[in-house]
């Protein structure tokens, strides 16, 4: 195959460097492997979770430089360079929940589980905003994410708890967490 063939094609490869989850990692990468795929495949981060593969869900979503990005929109050598992080990164003891984690499970913020992973990722980025939101500025924030089960309430009062908590402040039974 001459070279334009394999571009065309995507056998094409190139070596890519980027921080995931606060570790660097180096690969070679086929120039149409999405950002999805290769956080799976090639780093088994199975939480980035593939729904429409076409940008329409949400649930691909990580923080890409600390924002949320849609991977399966993004192409692997596009984070040649950057940060990403995935719900993995969240607790360094897989053991133990990190108080977002743990807002979402009291809450009971999931039920399939499908968006979760983005769903906790989106919180995070919300609540490290500084900016205390109102329930309906959490759902105007999490509305790119498509849950098919929980009607949205519960994920609301889930990053409402996990902002509190991280903010320190306590509920009616003297706990981390509540609603604001």
């Amino acid at each position: 195959m001459t070279t334009s063939t394999a571009a065309k094609y995507g056998i094409a490869r190139r070596t890519v460097t980027m921080r995931v989850n606060g570790r660097d990692v180096t690969r070679e990468v086929s120039t149409r492997t999405t950002l999805a795929d290769f956080l799976r495949d090639e780093l088994d981060l199975v939480s980035v979770h593939l729904g429409c593969e076409h940008g329409e869900c949400g649930c691909c979503n990580v923080l890409f430089d600390g924002h949320s990005v849609r991977s399966c929109l993004m192409l692997a050598v596009q984070g040649d360079g950057h940060a990403v992080e995935t719900v993995e990164s969240l607790s360094v003891d897989p053991t133990e929940l990190h108080p977002i984690q743990e807002s979402f499970a009291e809450e009971q913020g999931l039920q399939c589980g499908f968006c979760t992973p983005a769903m906790v990722l989106r919180t995070k980025e919300i609540i490290e905003t500084g900016h205390e939101m109102t329930d309906a500025e959490v759902r105007h924030e999490i509305s790119g994410i498509l849950c098919r089960c929980t009607g949205y309430q519960n994920i609301v009062n889930a990053v409402q708890s996990a902002g509190a908590r991280l903010r320190g402040e306590a509920t009616a039974d003297g706990a981390g967490g509540g609603r604001s």
